[in-house]
């Protein structure tokens, strides 16, 4: 396993909803107080590498806790927490300014002010209550905290030294606080001090974890520029290298912007690979590599940075399945689904740094590889990653395919993996239109559409090798699996195709959003693709700011739930997307148009979910409480809407961009610019109708008109 994720980071702070302040850089984030406290007791903590390293930390002037004033969100690794002290017994008024200024990133650094704005010297005590119960992220998140192990505390010259040991796992943490006034006693370290008349007094607090015999290097050290360092750097150059949307659409001018700046603060980085970038599935929960999660952000991304998809299929690909293990449920050729650090079998859900119970990632990956060819990407790194691709296509016929019957099945091989392993993976995301949960194994409709688009994409590398028994094979395999799909699971009395096929290869009847994601990857009959369009946009389905993932008619509705009535954006995108290919572009604008209504609502910021309630019923798109913010593949729709409404579809390697913009009125102008693509940056803009393109490259002819929307495994263009 690679050491420590580092992550560059950008504005994307969670805020004050809540009451919690979240900053985050790569593995490592700190939920809090909105005036910088960490109380116990509760899901608030420092975390490294799924270990929640403080518990407790709590600051006291004069044995009072501060009042919060305001917090400043300077980066997302980084705030100011503005409070005042209590006043003194008989005043009205605080004379005493407390700033925290607080850095996360292998660990924490906590500058502390005291800012005295009286006429006289002012005498304070400090004093900050520190606590580590080295609790794993799956026991905080779901409140089950349990201390075990051995724990002790070392009281050293104004520094704590935490150690904790279980079975053959260490972890240890040393909180130091500079200064000559600062005393330390169990779990506190505590100065009293002098503030001069209208001066300030200060210290540096400095948190460093332990992971086994080895100290974390933290990111800030006290007495060092924190402008000087790495992530900084990074924010600087994402700023720098991503595209800018202009637009007098404040909803889609603001989502862009916050969205930019959300897949920035949402890379992290390999140490021993530095130059690759990955997407870290969504803050707090989830800052790690997600196989299904980072490979669809990595799509929707590819008008902002395509090196993201690079980053995200080589460490995939450097983690591919190799053995079957069933604690894991690693197979050969898989691609996973989660990595984490985790404490063992007794905490975490899954045994082990990585779980591969997935479904879907695996042909994911290769339809990827084959849409970043499109954009253009090196031969050399498609000779690199073609290997990992036929490995994976052979975990979909021998391992996916579990009955030989051609489609993808799925079902856990113990009890502690997941029920469900498609994208909606919760206990009861899979059931039938009278509410009854399906039995495994389960064929999901999405999961074939993505082998399908996996074997055309395929095809297209064999074609273009000159490998014509290879692109003949798979346009084969394409052609039976899109047929058998299009018999199996359309529901002709109902109008619109099974969310999957159950045990006993009976249709699982209930009406989702996941029949979308059938219409993005092109294998839907053009012949029943107006009745799935219909029922897609129906008002069971269309909230009026996008469609919920499970019908209002359907027996486990709730709109409130995570996966059966819920609206998730990402998933909207798809639909869209998959709505434009097969050209139905008024139903597509509606989509789109209603996210950035919803977008708008957030604040430019869609979250990863929120409730099914209809647009009709209340004026505010209704949050859902535990929904990440930023989470990736929301932060990347905005972009994937934008590809849409553009219908913006190159294929470099044959010299050819599609570029039919179909902006809705609502929007009007639009321009686009520094848009990556085969080495070029391009402006698009779209004025008065009018569409002209700068900066594309002589060898790419332009074609101003939409792509054929089905794209079935041509040996042609």
């Amino acid at each position: 396993m690679p050491e420590a994720w580092s992550f560059p980071g950008t504005p994307t702070v969670s805020g004050l909803t809540g009451g919690t302040v979240t900053l985050v850089e790569g593995t490592s984030f700190c939920i809090s107080q909105t005036n910088g406290d960490i109380e116990p007791g509760t899901a608030q903590g420092l975390f490294y590498r799924d270990t929640r390293f403080l518990s407790t930390w709590r600051l006291s002037i004069d044995e009072a806790c501060p009042q919060g004033l305001s917090v400043v969100n300077e980066e997302p690794f980084a705030a100011t927490f503005l409070n005042r002290a209590r006043p003194r017994a008989g005043r009205a008024d605080s004379t005493i300014l407390v700033l925290r200024r607080r850095f996360v990133g292998n660990g924490m650094r906590e500058d502390l002010v005291l800012r005295n704005l009286a006429l006289e010297p002012a005498a304070c005590s400090v004093t900050l209550e520190v606590d580590a119960d080295f609790a794993h992220i799956f026991e905080v998140k779901e409140d089950r905290v349990s201390l075990r192990g051995e724990r002790s505390v070392e009281v050293g010259s104004g520094e704590l030294s935490f150690s904790y040991e279980w079975m053959d796992t260490r972890r240890g943490l040393r909180v130091s606080m500079h200064g000559d006034s600062v005393t330390a006693g169990p779990r506190v370290l505590a100065a009293r001090v002098v503030v001069p008349a209208r001066g300030e007094w200060h210290t540096c607090i400095q948190v460093e974890p332990s992971m086994g015999e080895g100290a974390v290097e933290p990111r800030y050290r006290c007495g060092q520029p924190v402008e000087a360092t790495g992530p900084v750097e990074r924010l600087r150059q994402w700023r720098r290298a991503t595209p800018w949307v202009r637009t007098s659409h404040e909803g889609l001018a603001g989502a862009a912007a916050t969205s930019e700046e959300d897949l920035g603060a949402l890379r992290i980085f390999d140490p021993d690979y530095p130059e690759r970038a990955v997407v870290a599935a969504g803050a707090p929960w989830f800052m790690t590599l997600f196989g299904r999660d980072s490979l669809i952000t990595s799509w929707m991304s590819l008008p902002v940075d395509p090196s993201l998809a690079v980053g995200t299929l080589q460490t995939l690909a450097r983690f591919q399945g190799e053995r079957s293990d069933p604690l894991s449920e690693e197979e050969p050729g898989r691609i996973l689904h989660e990595m984490r650090w985790g404490l063992g079998n007794a905490i975490a859900p899954q045994s082990g740094d990585i779980y591969y119970g997935t479904a879907d990632a695996t042909p994911l990956f290769v339809m990827l590889l084959g849409e970043l060819r499109r954009w253009g990407l090196e031969s050399a790194v498609v000779e690199e990653l073609l290997p990992h691709a036929d490995r994976a296509l052979d975990w979909i016929e021998h391992h996916g395919d579990r009955d030989g019957d051609g489609f993808v099945e799925y079902q856990r091989a113990t009890d502690r993996g997941l029920v469900n392993q498609g994208w909606k993976d919760s206990w009861d995301g899979i059931n039938f239109a009278s509410g009854r949960l399906a039995d495994a194994p389960i064929a999901l409709c999405e999961v074939q559409g993505y082998v399908y688009a996996a074997y055309v994409a395929r095809s297209h590398f064999a074609w273009e090798a000159g490998d014509t028994r290879t692109a003949e094979h798979f346009v084969a395999r394409a052609q039976r699996l899109k047929e058998a799909f299009n018999r199996a699971f359309w529901l002709d009395e109902k109008g619109y195709f099974a969310v999957g096929l159950d045990r006993e290869k009976a249709p699982i009847d209930s009406l989702t959003s996941n029949i979308g994601h059938c219409l993005w990857t092109g294998i839907v009959d053009e012949d029943k693709a107006a009745r799935v369009v219909e029922r897609l946009m129906a008002p069971d389905m269309f909230s009026g700011w996008g469609v919920r993932t499970l019908s209002s008619e359907m027996g486990a509705y709730n709109p409130m739930s995570y996966h059966n009535g819920s609206v998730w954006p990402h998933d909207n995108a798809l639909i869209a997307a998959g709505l434009m290919r097969y050209g139905y572009v008024t139903e597509a604008q509606r989509i789109v148009l209603g996210l950035l209504d919803a977008a708008a609502c957030f604040q430019g910021r869609l979250p990863e979910l929120f409730c099914g309630f209809g647009r009709h019923e209340f004026a505010r798109p209704v949050g859902y409480p535990t929904s990440c913010s930023p989470q990736a593949w929301a932060a990347a729709t905005p972009f994937s809407l934008l590809r849409t409404l553009l219908r913006l579809e190159p294929w470099v390697p044959h010299g050819r961009l599609w570029l039919a913009p179909a902006i809705p009125p609502e929007i009007g102008d639009l321009a686009v610019e520094n848009v990556p693509l085969a080495g070029a940056r391009l402006s698009i803009a779209v004025i008065n109708g009018r569409t002209s393109v700068e900066d594309l490259p002589d060898s790419i002819k332009l074609i101003e008109e939409p792509r054929h929307p089905l794209g079935d495994p041509p040996t042609s263009l």
